[in-house]
């Protein structure tokens, strides 16, 4: 197979903070000069659509349930001050919409948005949903790479338990485990990364939290971005913006 450029990442559980791991996942890419997407195929919390400050007449939802809808008016850019470009297609859609677009014939449809965003975009991320609806397992079907997100917690561990068995019923598998919420000493044993408690940082705004995205970046898409592992700063990302 090429080089990976599309991850599902999916939370286990609530909370467990998968929409901010992939717009940092994002923001270390995209501080790496590369061009990203982020998809929200979770319809119900519409977690994505708080990190877009104007409305959102066209959304996810729209772009999977009509045809006339293109990826472009679907998107809006991140803020980001990076060589690369951070952009999201959030949710933010109405109940009759967002069962419209749980149903198979839509969830059909994000294997197509997905390579579509692949001419336009270098990698694209899915903030995904447990596995346990359509557009779930659209995700994890389609996209190159999966990574199961899960609060490094006992609850955390039981719901990852659930969720890998969930994979294996649709011929999928999670490519990485990832915990967060904890620390490297307090992490679940098979955690392949650790992700810190950071609520109030600012997307890329540095410290273990960007160190870790981005080592969660490397392991997803199979490259370098030459991360200081020396320090807790962002540094060597962060300097190529100066």
């Amino acid at each position: 197979m090429d080089s990976p450029r599309t991850a599902a990442l999916v939370g286990t559980t609530g909370g467990a903070g998968t929409t901010r791991l992939c717009l940092e996942v994002g923001a270390a890419l995209a501080v790496d000069g590369r061009d990203v997407l982020v998809l929200d195929a979770d319809y119900d919390a519409q977690g994505l659509a708080r990190h877009v400050d104007d409305d959102l007449p066209v959304d996810a939802t729209a772009l999977l349930t009509d045809p006339e809808t293109d990826l472009a008016d679907a998107t809006r850019d991140y803020p980001l001050d990076a060589p690369g470009r951070l952009a999201l297609v959030p949710s933010h859609a109405p109940f009759v919409r967002v069962a419209a677009a749980k149903t198979a014939d839509a969830a059909a449809e994000l294997e197509c948005a997905l390579a579509d965003a692949l001419t336009a975009f270098d990698h694209v991320l899915v903030d995904t949903p447990p596995v346990a609806s359509n557009p779930a397992v659209a995700a994890v079907t389609a996209a190159h790479r999966v990574a199961l997100v899960f609060p490094g917690t006992p609850r955390g561990t039981d719901a990852t338990a659930r969720a890998r068995g969930r994979l294996a019923d649709v011929a999928a598998d999670a490519d990485l485990l990832v915990a967060t919420r904890t620390t490297e000493d307090a992490a679940p044993p098979d955690a392949d990364r650790v992700i810190p408690d950071a609520p109030d940082a600012p997307v890329a705004g540095g410290g273990a939290l960007s160190l870790a995205a981005g080592r969660v970046a490397e392991s997803l898409f199979d490259v370098d971005l030459a991360l200081d592992e020396s320090t807790s700063r962002f540094d060597s990302l962060r300097a190529k913006l100066s």
